[in-house]
């Protein structure tokens, strides 16, 4: 509970008790002085609201100026803090996990917009962590004076990003999950001249957020679009900085496919993806001449490569895509450009996501302690296994990946390959000898 990382703290919602809030905010100040001024945001699950209140009343205990915007996308909780003049953002969500769950993300300024906060702030945060307080907190009462400008704020910015645009005559699904993209919903794509179906679309706090739906689960989206034979859907997860797509045959349309349709619509002669590409996206890369940064799994890792390489445009398959000019993925402003490619191309989505011929890829989930994950890396068996499971992929012009998760007691292992069973199969056989191995 006391680590925080890259893209901050999630655990059960309980462990985000008022004095583990106190402790956040003394790190930030440890770590920036106590004239700093804090923007509050979040997204819909119901435990969002309490921390809410139980951040301001950390902020009044040590005298820091703050204010809370309510319900928005974590891409507009980090766009608005820094137009709105703040120092940080803390965004209180657990982005597509259930809402039982519940995490804390903060943002911080950069020479041009906000960006998650530098390894020096995690460390004095963690320190913080470790420390007895020195203040008891007082009482306090939220306010939510800023959501309406700052929603405002941001609406504006999705609307400049995606002008000039024509949706005349597209038909849409939406899903936003019960989430923070609720708030948004349908109105810029309605603007535009789009007509859209809207699922999922809570916009108070509630604990149906990801529950069935959204970008974690396209089941309602698919039918929604057969069903009413819409042109295509969009998903979004609870905290919105993630969008996948269906297209008119209910077929899903991942991050890989959105990163190689856009990236041409854009006219961008290179990307940055992460270790999860599917094969089929690297090969088209390959024979397009397309430069490729392969990165980390996290969106940190890709805004990380994009920037150091000078590439504008990267993606993780989960439909993390940052877009030119940005810094964090924008669930949002993916949808609205994948419309804008759609509108302008004349093309279907399922034409323009063709443009990647992809690999079956295939998934296995083995529970594992902290200690196996940790063992996976350090075991000299693990790494001949897992050796000798790189020189099977060759059978099926296939890759492996398997990797301990960074949120979750699993070890995953992702195989591709020409042929589904073959790799079904290996994937199977790799889980079961490195469990008698771990």
């Amino acid at each position: 509970m006391y680590k925080f990382g890259t893209d901050g703290i999630r655990s059960r919602a309980e462990d985000f008790n008022p004095d583990f809030l106190a402790h956040i905010i003394k790190g930030l100040i440890d770590y920036a002085g106590d004239e700093i001024k804090i923007f509050l945001a979040g997204d819909t699950r119901e435990s969002t609201e309490w921390i809410l209140q139980d951040l301001a009343t950390a902020c009044e205990t040590f005298g820091i100026e703050y204010s809370n915007a309510g319900i928005l996308p974590t891409p507009g909780i980090n766009y608005c803090f820094y137009e709105m003049g703040f120092d940080f953002a803390i965004d209180v969500t657990a982005s597509h996990n259930p809402y039982t769950d519940n995490g804390i993300k903060v943002f911080e300024r950069g020479q041009t917009q906000g960006t998650k906060l530098s390894e020096q702030g995690r460390q004095a945060i963690e320190a913080a962590l470790q420390a007895e307080l020195p203040y008891a907190p007082v009482s306090s009462t939220i306010r939510e004076d800023l959501h309406t400008e700052a929603l405002d704020l941001y609406i504006k910015h999705l609307t400049n990003y995606a002008s000039p645009a024509d949706f005349a005559g597209l038909h849409l699904g939406m899903d936003c999950a019960n989430g923070a993209t609720s708030v948004v919903n349908s109105q810029i794509f309605e603007k535009f001249g789009a007509k859209v179906e809207l699922i999922n679309c809570s916009q108070n706090y509630n604990t149906d957020i990801n529950k069935n739906c959204g970008s974690t689960h396209l089941e309602q989206l698919q039918a929604l679009v057969l069903e009413k034979q819409l042109d295509f859907g969009l998903a979004f997860d609870g905290d919105g900085d993630r969008c996948l797509a269906v297209d008119a045959d209910g077929n899903e349309v991942d991050g890989d496919q959105m990163l190689a349709f856009l990236s041409q619509y854009l006219d961008l002669d290179g990307i940055v993806t992460t270790v999860m590409a599917n094969q089929g996206l690297l090969n088209w890369a390959k024979d397009n001449h397309i430069h490729t940064e392969i990165t980390a799994v996290g969106d940190p890792n890709v805004v990380a490569a994009m920037l150091e390489h000078d590439l504008k445009i990267g993606s993780e398959q989960n439909g993390h895509v940052i877009l030119p000019g940005l810094t964090s993925g924008d669930g949002m402003l993916t949808g609205l450009m994948i419309t804008k490619a759609v509108a302008e191309s004349g093309k279907s989505l399922h034409d323009l996501a063709s443009i990647i011929t992809k690999f079956p890829q295939v998934i296995v989930n083995m529970i594992a302690t902290p200690e196996q994950k940790e063992s996976l890396k350090t075991s000299d068996s693990a790494k001949q296994l897992l050796l000798d499971y790189d020189e099977k992929m060759k059978s099926v012009d296939g890759r492996l990946l398997v990797r301990p998760s960074g949120t979750e007691n699993l070890i995953r292992i992702t195989m591709w390959g020409n042929d589904e069973n073959s790799i079904s199969q290996l994937a199977e056989e790799l889980k079961n000898k490195l469990g008698e191995i771990l």
